[in-house]
């Protein structure tokens, strides 16, 4: 099991100054490492066919609807199922959380993880890489130790990747701004987004 694993939003609250209100977690996850290879060799077809150069990083943001449309339209034929967490931060309570983003960015990971009903088990996990290389360090710990056990082990392996580097990082990046897209209820054009990935979705939580 191949799962890959990124974000849309910020993990900050601080909401008067620009922080995003919704912050995704969403995790692609391929029961197939050959499956995960074709999906990965379209993405990189795309790319040449939109005319982009090969250091060109897809992402939801900044993205056209014309690019995103497409990059949905050639990803939907896969078989992977999508797993995502979404957070209203407006009612996160905690004070721990609400003041630490790193620690809210952990936790939610750790969270959407840990709660998939059994669907995400013994996984090799490449999370799109972030932050200094202490947190890097302390937040696989924390993965580690809060999702094994030793009558559960959810993690095989687990990596911070480059998503320059990875086009499956830049899929789950595309996911999970679809979906905030689709939660925030503001743009015309979220449903179209949606309509492309909404079968592929085994779970989509409204955390609170």
């Amino acid at each position: 099991m191949l799962v890959f694993i990124d974000d849309s939003g910020d993990p900050s609250f601080a909401l008067d100054k620009g922080a995003s209100k919704i912050f995704v977690i969403a995790c692609i996850v391929f029961n197939d490492e050959l499956e995960a290879e074709k999906t990965a060799v379209a993405i990189k077809d795309l790319r040449r066919k939109l005319g982009f150069s090969d250091r060109v990083e897809f992402k939801f943001s900044g993205s056209s609807k014309k690019t995103r449309l497409a990059f949905l339209e050639t990803i939907k034929i896969f078989k992977f199922h999508i797993r995502a967490i979404v957070v209203n931060k407006t009612k996160i309570k905690s004070p721990h959380l609400k003041n630490n983003k790193e620690s809210f960015y952990s936790y939610s990971i750790k969270t959407v993880l840990q709660y998939s009903k059994k669907t995400i088990m013994d996984a090799k996990i490449k999370i799109d890489g972030s932050g200094d290389r202490l947190f890097r360090r302390q937040f696989l710990t924390y993965l580690r130790k809060e999702l094994n056990a030793p009558d559960r082990k959810i993690i095989k392996q687990v990596r911070l990747v480059d998503s320059h580097t990875n086009v499956l990082i830049q899929l789950a990046d595309m996911i999970a701004g679809t979906i905030r897209r689709y939660k925030e209820k503001e743009k015309t054009d979220r449903q179209f987004y949606w309509n492309l990935i909404c079968r592929k979705i085994e779970d989509c939580w409204d955390f609170q």
